[in-house]
């Protein structure tokens, strides 16, 4: 019994620890393609500040995923 309440809480954590950066990434990408559409002669430098962005917010999903390995392996 305790090893499936791991699972479960590993699962949860990496769950949970992927839906702020989700809705993070999708802001950040909407607000770029706004961005580029009303001033597309700074679409280059936008969506370079884009992606630099998608990666900070996507390394706070990676620190869930670690985090529900770590629940797992201290069962």
């Amino acid at each position: 019994m305790g090893g499936s309440l791991s699972v479960l809480g590993a699962g949860l954590a990496f769950g949970l620890g992927a839906i702020g950066p989700g809705i993070g990434v999708g802001f950040v990408a909407g607000k770029a393609i706004e961005g580029m559409a009303r001033q597309p002669e700074m679409a280059n430098k936008i969506q370079t500040t884009m992606f630099i962005g998608m990666a900070l917010a996507e390394a706070i999903a990676l620190l869930g995923f670690v985090l529900a390995f770590v629940l797992q392996a201290a069962k």
